[in-house]
Parts: C-alpha cells; structure tokens; sequence
C-alpha cells in the first residue's frame, strides 16, 4: 500500500474545525442538504487543501461508507471536487485520489441553488399544475361546488407566485459567479434606507414604464450604459434639488 505524506495539524486548530464541521452539519437540514454532507465541506473547507477519504473519515469519526456516500453527494452538489493526491510517496499502484472544497464560495454557492432549484423548486412546480389541473377538473363536473372554487383560485395564485419564485432562484444559478459576487458586494454598500426608498418609488410607477426601461436598458452596449448612468445620475441629481 503507498503511504502518504501527511501535513501536520495543530491540535487546537483541527479540534476548532471539527466544532464548525459539527454546527455546520446541525444548520445543514434547514439548507435541504444532509448533515453528514454538511459536516464533510465545512470541514475540507477549514482545512483548505486536498484530503483523501481516509483523513476526512478519520478526522470527522465517519464509516468508511458514511464518508464515501458524503464525499460523493458533495461532490454531486458542486461542494467539493477530485483532485490527484500529490503528497503519494513511492511508486507502488496508481496515483491516488483527494477531494477539496470549491474554493470560489460563490461558485459553490451557484451549484447549491441550481441543485435545490432541480430537487426542489422545479417538482414542487409540477405538482402544483398536476393538482391545478385535477381541481379545474373536478370543477368541470361540479361547477357549483365553491369550496373547489375556492380551492381552485388560490392554487392559481400559489402557483403564480411559486413560479416566480423558482424563477429567480433559476436567473441566480444562471450567473457568473464574479456577477454574483459584485452584485450582492454592491448591494451590500446600498444604505437599506436607500434600498427601500428605491422599492417605494417603483411601487408608485406603471408597470408598462418599468418593463420597457428595463428592456432598453438590458439592450445598450457597456459603453452606452456607462453614458446613459451618468446622463440619469446628473438629471436625477437636478431633479432632487
């Protein structure tokens, strides 16, 4: 069997990384992924290098079996990665295989949303029309029932809203991650006073004036939108004085 050269570890620094890999592993349920999985990149994560199997077990107290379920599923979630075990020594059997965490957190964090979205959002959609459909049904056949009537008007709203909503978690998981990075850092250096100003003023606007800003906007060249935000920013400016 070929050894492999293992980097020393500070006692209190692994013993603080398994208590995060724990808490993470506890918060993990409530994000919909199993806490073992949870555990295993929060780990790798504090580690910050390749570790085999073997060392994610050892460190974290798994089976053999519980680590290589967990270190597939994160991997399948876009958690962690495969990487070559460069610390082998020898020359014995093939080279080995490790697994790091994803380091960009943005790009983990894209893969963990477009995979609820698959897992979640996406079948709870189709349930939602399969039971729209069997209420207008039924309906049909008993057309003076108002409680199906009712039942069949809030599905119809659910359902619009649930759509939309799994449509926003779509256009996130869509994103570059340096999109995403620079849009949420941006928005974290918007005052909320300012943000919710900002919402209230649109509330107060047609919808039709929104939508076709918005669509011109979308369509203008970096260059054009650079010209056009700093003519919008000197005439709102005046406007406000």
């Amino acid at each position: 069997m070929t050894d492999v050269l293992e980097k020393p570890s500070s006692p209190i620094a692994e013993e603080i990384r398994r208590q995060l890999a724990d808490a993470w592993g506890e918060m993990g349920a409530a994000w919909g992924v199993a806490p073992a999985i949870a555990r295993v990149h929060a780990y790798l994560m504090a580690r910050q290098e390749p570790l085999t199997e073997r060392e994610v077990r050892e460190a974290l107290g798994l089976s053999h079996r519980a680590a290589s379920l967990a270190l597939a599923e994160a991997e399948a979630w876009g958690l962690v990665e495969r990487v070559s075990e460069t610390r082998r020594v020898g020359r014995r059997g093939p080279a080995g295989t490790a697994y790091q965490a994803i380091g960009d957190h943005w790009r983990w964090f894209g893969r963990v949303v477009a995979e609820r979205k698959v897992r979640e959002g996406d079948p709870i959609v189709v349930v939602l029309e399969k039971t729209l459909a069997d209420t207008t049904a039924a309906l049909e056949r008993a057309p003076g029932d108002p409680d199906l009537a009712r039942m069949r008007e809030w599905l119809a709203t659910f359902l619009v809203f649930v759509r939309l909503f799994d449509r926003a978690v779509g256009l996130v998981s869509r994103l570059e991650p340096t999109e995403l990075a620079r849009g949420l850092r941006l928005l974290g250096e918007v005052p909320d006073d300012t943000i919710l100003r900002l919402i209230s003023l649109l509330d107060g606007l047609p919808d039709g004036d929104v939508l076709e800003l918005v669509e011109a906007l979308s369509r203008l060249s970096p260059t054009s939108a650079r010209r056009a935000t700093t003519l919008m920013s000197g005439v709102v400016r005046t406007l406000v004085r």
